[in-house]
Order: C-alpha cells, then structure tokens, then sequence
C-alpha cells in the first residue's frame, strides 16, 4: 500500500484530493486567486472520485463504500457505486434549499459550497457519472461519432465548470472548451491504449481500425507495428485539429485565466508532440514530454500563434 492509499483509508477526502499532484494538467495552480482554487480542489475531488468510482480504483479498507452507505461485501459493484454516488450528489443540490439532508461523503460535503458561490448547475456532474456507468456497459465505440458523444459526457463537463467557477461561461466559450476537453480525452486515450486494454476497454474507433486493418490483438503487442502506428498518426491529427479549433477560447479571456487555459492547450500539443516523437507507438506506455516543450507550447498559445 502506497503513503497515499494509507491515507484514503484514513482519510478518503484527503487521500482522493492528493491526486491533483499527479494530474497530466494542473487542477488549481497557484497562480490562480485562492477563492478559485478551492472551488477547483472541489470540482476536481468529485471528479477523480468517481473516475476512481468507475475505474475500479479506490483505495482499500472500503472507507468510500462505508460513506455512501454500500454494504461492504458490494463495494466492488461498480454500477452500485456509481448509483449511491450520484444520490449523494443529489443532496448536494436537494440541500441548497434547505431542505434534505447533508450529503454522506466529505468530497460532496466540500462540494456544497462551491455550488452556492457559482449557482453551479447538476448536468455536468451527472454527465461525469453518466460516463463512468456507460464505461461499465460500453467497452468499444464503432464510429468517431459514438467515441465524441462519449466524451460530452467524459470531458466537456470539466471544461464547462471552469468556466462556471471563474464566471466566463458564454456560449461561444463553452463551444471552444468542448472542442478543448474532447481533444485532451482522445489525446489521454492515444496514451493509454495499452492501459485501457488491460481494462477490456478500446477508445479507437472500430470504424478506424478496420480502415487502417489493425486487430485487437495488434493493441496487445508489446510495441506497435506499421498500422497500428498509422492509426494512433491518424486519431492524433484528428485531436490536433480539435485543438487548434478550441484555442482561440484562451485569447478570449484574460489574466490568470487565460494561462490556466493556455496550459490545457499547451498540455495537449506537448502530448501529441510526444506522441509523434515516439513514432506513434504508445504501446510500451505513454510517451511523455518534457517541462520544456510544454513551456515552449504554452508560450506559442499566449501569443495566438498556432
């Protein structure tokens, strides 16, 4: 057991919020005002407890279970989970009134406030869980259709309650996040192909598979071969055009918000950038890049060049 599953069992709160630290983007960086950030900490904590929810990944000692109110001896029914999870989220809002009950779990407690200061809405956080059930239902998308409607569900969410929390929500910005937040889920995708497999789960579309004539067995090889490559190439070029669509939303906002965004953006391009510099094999495990090129892609975001 890791210092950090010791302390999800003592303390599932603290235990789940110390993930921010080994995020691919930065959840509530220091440079943001603090009011911002503990309403990020919030945002991010239900969001990685039901990612945790739905990957099967909580910490032992079943402490998440307990909270919810889910007999032990069904802690490891995931669909279960996601159920109790989203009644406690309910309580969240039922409670903004007045009326009902306090929610059961510490991270929706922390939640509660942060509802009220921004008069947060429940979609996008039903939208979460209703990803994370659709995980436990869907292991494979046919088309690139049907792996974008997975990530309205998945992604965009997170970029809508950014700009909820920092009041910049206009449609304009939420249709660039969404193109944002869903090249950022294909690019995690990209990365994780071997992990997901490992969980019975393909996010390459199938329609695109048998295009680049790549069989499932191919995404299990230790690395990867000439079609598998042209493929995650071809999902890749896809992500970035998602991307370069969404950035023009960091030159519509200012100050500290716009490096956050920035940050996304540079994040994925580095990604990507990564992604090719490995010749598009991800299969050994996700390439990664280094501060440099992301600072270099950040600073090319701030000036509106790419």
């Amino acid at each position: 057991m890791t210092a950090t599953d010791a302390a999800h069992v003592v303390d599932p709160e603290r235990g789940t919020l110390a993930k921010a630290a080994h995020e691919n983007f930065p959840v509530a960086p220091f440079f943001l005002p603090r009011a911002w950030r503990t309403d990020l900490m919030a945002v991010y904590g239900f969001a990685r407890l039901v990612d945790d929810i739905g990957d099967g990944d909580l910490a032992p000692g079943g402490a998440d279970a307990r909270l919810l109110g889910v007999p032990a001896d069904r802690a490891d029914d995931r669909l279960l989970m996601l159920d109790a999870f989203e009644a406690d989220l309910l309580r969240v809002f039922e409670g903004s009134d007045g009326s009902g009950g306090p929610p059961r779990h510490p991270l929706l407690r922390r939640l509660v406030p942060t509802v009220r200061r921004r008069a947060l809405t429940p979609e996008p956080f039903l939208g979460l869980i209703a990803a994370n059930r659709q995980d436990q239902l869907v292991a494979r998308y046919e088309t690139y259709d049907d792996l974008l409607a997975y990530c309205e569900l998945s992604a965009n969410p997170v970029g809508r309650l950014v700009l909820a929390v920092t009041g910049t929500s206009t449609p304009e910005r939420i249709r660039r996040s969404d193109e944002i937040c869903t090249a950022l889920q294909i690019v995690e995708h990209l990365q994780d192909v071997a992990e997901d497999l490992g969980r019975d789960r393909i996010y390459l579309p199938a329609e695109d598979m048998k295009r680049f004539h790549v069989e499932e067995t191919d995404l299990a090889a230790p690395t990867a071969n000439a079609s598998v490559r042209a493929l995650i190439a071809y999902e890749a070029a896809r992500a970035r055009d998602l991307l370069n669509e969404g950035a023009p939303l960091v030159g519509s906002v200012h100050g500290r918000l716009r490096l956050l965004l920035a940050g996304f953006v540079a994040g994925g391009r580095a990604a990507l950038r990564a992604i090719a510099a490995a010749d598009h094999d991800v299969l050994p495990g996700p390439p990664k890049s280094g501060k440099v090129h992301l600072l270099r892609e950040a600073g090319v975001v701030l000036r509106g060049e790419g």
